[in-house]
């Protein structure tokens, strides 16, 4: 198990990647603080058979990342229940398709509140502990959108490009207390989010320009932040690791 006696915030965990990546840590050993916008009977009856299945602790916590004062509200909920946070995965996000001059200000605001600011304030009152407790990884969910950029993905793309940069400088300023950042920037996953804003067209000639020849699956993306989360990764900071096939 590389991440017993772990302790692990998890944001966007009922769905897609986050849900993968919520099933990998607790069979890894991880106690996870699982949050989510809305929780629901479903959600709290796969979190009870993952403890059950597991023999691990999971505490689902929800707040929308579009509201500051729900994502501190949180964040304080988190320190008053642990004296230790060992890991913090920031992949709950959203996405908008439109070209740029057809996207409004207002759209823009909201997808970097989502994407960017309210990643910024969860990950600024978490710090806090992991810097007292000399410990620490941070991984931000990007994309190659942010790297890349993608024609109709503007707000989205700037926002992940932003989350990287943000990633690259707080790893050199928190290095020193032991705490690591890095990034993670998935290429084409099989995941709600990818079938609803791209039509099958783009997907399958996308395809023909992998190298794998496949889009990801979720787990391709948990297995690099379960890598990044363990002390397999402990000489790595300030990285951007592409999961992308070979796009």
């Amino acid at each position: 198990m590389l991440l017993k006696n772990k302790t692990a915030i998890i944001t966007g965990c009922n769905k897609g990647i986050g849900k993968e990546i919520l099933k990998l840590f607790s069979e890894n050993g991880a106690k996870v603080i699982a949050c989510v916008r809305k929780i629901d009977e479903k959600f709290n009856e796969e979190l009870d058979y993952l403890q059950n299945k597991n023999k691990c602790e999971i505490i689902p916590l929800s707040f929308d990342l579009m509201k500051e004062d729900e994502v501190k509200d949180a964040a304080k909920k988190i320190l008053a229940l642990c004296e230790k946070i060992d890991i913090l995965v920031n992949n709950a996000g959203a996405v908008e398709t439109a070209l740029f001059q057809m996207m409004s200000l207002k759209k823009f605001k909201e997808i970097f509140q989502v994407n960017f600011f309210s990643q910024i304030v969860l990950t600024q009152f978490i710090l806090k502990l992991m810097i007292k407790n000399k410990s620490g990884s941070i991984i931000n969910i990007s994309s190659i959108s942010g790297l890349d950029a993608n024609v109709g993905r503007s707000a989205y793309s700037a926002s992940k490009s932003a989350l990287i940069t943000q990633s690259k400088v707080l790893s050199k300023e928190v290095g020193g207390h032991n705490v690591r950042v890095n990034c993670i920037a998935p290429g084409l996953v099989n995941t709600d989010m990818l079938n609803k804003n791209t039509k099958n067209d783009v997907i399958n000639q996308m395809i023909e320009n992998i190298s794998l020849k496949r889009i990801a699956n979720p787990i391709d993306i948990a297995n690099v932040a379960l890598f990044l989360s363990s002390d397999l990764s402990k000489y790595i900071t300030g990285q951007v690791i592409r999961v992308d096939g070979g796009m």
